[in-house]
């Protein structure tokens, strides 16, 4: 039996999606109260924000190691 893999042609960069979905994350960790489900909201929420520097600093033309 042959799986076919579903292909998605994403309409926006890496960096725009992590962007929208660390404001997502942080806006929904607003209305939750203190608790291990708002802790790991935040937690992906600076993961992705994380993920978006290390992209940038990839991406840049002259990518100095981080000290």
């Amino acid at each position: 039996m042959i799986i076919k893999r579903r292909r998605v042609r994403q309409t926006k960069s890496l960096q725009e999606r992590l962007a929208e979905e660390a404001k997502q994350l942080l806006k929904v960790a607003e209305t939750l109260p203190p608790g291990p489900k708002r802790d790991a909201v935040l937690l992906k929420a600076r993961q992705n924000e994380t993920a978006l520097h290390v992209t940038d600093w990839l991406n840049s033309p002259d990518p100095e190691p981080p000290t």
